[in-house]
C-alpha cells in the first residue's frame, strides 16, 4: 500500500472492539457520533481536569490570567476544531458518507484536548528532571536487567508516549482498553506513532514498550503507512492538532509574558499585526478610547488566529495528496504565506529569548528538579527494594500504601513496576508533587 485511504483513517472502530461492522450506519445515535463520545470521555476524565494545575509556561503562578495546561488544551481544542470543519468543509466529496465536517471538527478537537494529557508536573522541565534522574539511576544500577528499549523508555521519559498510556490503558476500564475511544481519534492524537527506537534528536516518540502492541493495532486499523520497525507515518489530521498547537502557544505564550511583565506591549502587538496581515479596523478606536492593552491585544490575537486557521486549512487541502502519501515534508504553518510563518517563527524566537530565560521561570524549574527528586527516589526506590528482595522496609510500605491499588507486586517485571511509579508521579499536579515532596522530606503538616 502506498496511500492512505480516508475511509480507512476515519474509522469509528474503537482499539478495543475487533467486530468488524464498525461504521456508523448501525451505532450513531441522534446529535452524538462515536467521535463526541471521545471528546466526552476526554473532557470528564481525571487526568483532563488536572491539568489545570499544571504548568503551560510558568510554573505555580498565582496569576489567575496566565495559561496553565488544562486552558491551554481548551484553547487548542478550539482552534483544531476549527481546522477540522473547515478540512471537513473543502474535502466533503472525498470523505465516508459517514462523516460530517462536524464529526471532522470534533475528531481534530478531541486530539487536541489530549495532546497534553500525559505531560508530567512542571511541564517540560518535568518530563528533563525526570530523564536526567533515571541517569543517574541507570549508573546505580537501578535499571540492570531491562532490555535496551525499557532502558531509553526511562531515561526519555516523553509526554506524548504517556498520553497515549493514559487513554490507551489508564483511565477508566484500566488495563482493559483505558478510554476505549476510537482509532480515527487516536491516530490523530499520535504526533509521533513510533516507539523509542526512532526517538527524534529532541526525545520525541509515541508509545513506551509498554504500549508498542496497542500502536501496533491503531497503525494496522487505520493503514498508517510503515516508515521502519515499529514507525509509521502520521494520520493527516495530526498535522492539523499539531498546527493548533503550534498556533495557539506561539501567539499566547506573548500574552502571557506581556502579561507578566516579561514583554513589552509594542514588541508583542507588532508580532500579532505581521501574522493578521492587516490592523482590525476596530483596533485604531480601541486605541483612541483608552482601552486596556489587554484587549487591544485580544483582538489583534483573534486576528492572527483568524489568519492562521484559514490559510492552514487551505494548505492541508492543497497538500492532501502528499498527506494520505505520507510524504509531507514540511510543516503546515511552513507553507502558509511567508509573513505568516515569520510572524510565528518570531513569536517562538521571542520566548525562548525572553520568557523561557525568565528568573523566575528558571528557579521555580530548578525547584522541580529537586521535587520531582525526591519523589523519584522515594517511589522508583520503593519498586526496586520490592523487586529485588521480595520485601519492603517500613518506609517503603508507606510509600506503596500511597500508591494503592495499583502498587506494584514483588512478583512483576521491574520495567512494570517502573512504569506504574511513573503513572503516579506523572499524573501529579505541580501543587500536589510539591506539597508531597515537603511532607517526605520532613515539613509536615498534620491536621
Amino acid at each position: 500500500m502506498t496511500q492512505m485511504h480516508w475511509e480507512q483513517l476515519l474509522s469509528p472502530q474503537r482499539l478495543h472492539d475487533k467486530r468488524s461492522d464498525s461504521h456508523l450506519d448501525n451505532t450513531r445515535e441522534i446529535g452524538r457520533s462515536p467521535f463526541h463520545k471521545d471528546h466526552d470521555r476526554i473532557v470528564f476524565s481525571g487526568s483532563f481536569r488536572r491539568l489545570g494545575r499544571k504548568t503551560q509556561v510558568h510554573p505555580l503562578t498565582e496569576n489567575d490570567h496566565i495559561h496553565t495546561r488544562l486552558t491551554h488544551s481548551l484553547e487548542v481544542g478550539c482552534v483544531g476544531r476549527s481546522l477540522g470543519m473547515i478540512v471537513g468543509e473543502l474535502l466533503q466529496e472525498r470523505l465516508p458518507s459517514w462523516i460530517s465536517p462536524a464529526d471532522l471538527g470534533v475528531i481534530v478537537q478531541t486530539a487536541c484536548l489530549g495532546h497534553d494529557i500525559g505531560n508530567p508536573p512542571f511541564g517540560h522541565a518535568g518530563e528533563y528532571a525526570i530523564r536526567d534522574w533515571f541517569q543517574r539511576a541507570e549508573v546505580s544500577g537501578w535499571l540492570d536487567g531491562l532490555t535496551q528499549a525499557e532502558r531509553n523508555d526511562l531515561l526519555t521519559y516523553e509526554g506524548n508516549a504517556q498520553g497515549f498510556r493514559v487513554t490507551t490503558q489508564i483511565e477508566y476500564n484500566q488495563f482493559q482498553g483505558g478510554m476505549r475511544l476510537t482509532t480515527a481519534t487516536l491516530g490523530t492524537l499520535l504526533k509521533y506513532p513510533w516507539a523509542v527506537t526512532h526517538r527524534s534528536q529532541a526525545g520525541k516518540f509515541g508509545a513506551y514498550q509498554s504500549e508498542l502492541p496497542l500502536l501496533r493495532d491503531v497503525a494496522e486499523a487505520l493503514g498508517l503507512l510503515p516508515q521502519g520497525e515499529d514507525r509509521w507515518c502520521r494520520h493527516p489530521l495530526a498535522w492539523l492538532v499539531e498546527a493548533a498547537d503550534d498556533i495557539c502557544y506561539a501567539l499566547l505564550d506573548l500574552e502571557d509574558g506581556l502579561e507578566m511583565g516579561i514583554l513589552r506591549y509594542e514588541e508583542v502587538a507588532d508580532i500579532l499585526q505581521h501574522i493578521a496581515g492587516e490592523v482590525p479596523a476596530e483596533y485604531a478606536q480601541m486605541q483612541a478610547r483608552g482601552v486596556s492593552q489587554r484587549r487591544c491585544i485580544a483582538l489583534l490575537r483573534g486576528a492572527a488566529m483568524e489568519r492562521a486557521v484559514n490559510e492552514v486549512g487551505a494548505v492541508f487541502v492543497q497538500h492532501e495528496q502528499a498527506l494520505l502519501n505520507g510524504r509531507l515534508d514540511a510543516d503546515l504553518l511552513e507553507l502558509c504565506h511567508p509573513d505568516l510563518g515569520w510572524g510565528v517563527q518570531a513569536a517562538k524566537q521571542l520566548a525562548r529569548e525572553r520568557i523561557f530565560q525568565n528568573e523566575r521561570k528558571a528557579k521555580l524549574e530548578i525547584g522541580a528538579y529537586t521535587t520531582l527528586g525526591i519523589l523519584l527516589e522515594a517511589f522508583i526506590g520503593a519498586a526496586y527494594e520490592l523487586h529485588q528482595t521480595g520485601r519492603s522496609s517500613f518506609k517503603h510500605q508507606r510509600v506503596l500504601a500511597l500508591i494503592g491499588e495499583n502498587r506494584p507486586q514483588r512478583e512483576w517485571p521491574l520495567y512494570d513496576s517502573y512504569r506504574r511509579m511513573l503513572d503516579f508521579i506523572g499524573g501529579m499536579t505541580d501543587h500536589y508533587a510539591v506539597d508531597l515532596a515537603q511532607e517526605m522530606g520532613g515539613k509536615l503538616k498534620g491536621d
